[in-house]
């Protein structure tokens, strides 16, 4: 397992975070995602070999919200 830290900009309601959220942790290979609304951050335990950081963003982009690989 690995982390991998996402950030968007375009989170604007408790929704969001709770759509995102959702949708990361029904992903194959996700064990935990967890979005923090006030920072845009995004923590996503997973196996890198069943799920990339690329398919992560791809599924938060099928959430409807843009996300970037993040350091911090």
């Amino acid at each position: 397992m690995t982390t991998t830290i996402l950030r968007s900009d375009e989170l604007s309601c408790p929704s969001c975070v709770d759509n995102i959220e959702s949708n990361l942790n029904n992903t194959e290979g996700v064990s935990s995602a967890k979005v923090h609304f006030n920072t845009g951050r995004i923590e996503v335990e997973h196996d890198p070999e069943t799920v990339s950081d690329e398919e992560l963003i791809k599924v938060i982009a099928q959430s409807g919200y843009e996300a970037r690989v993040s350091q911090f």
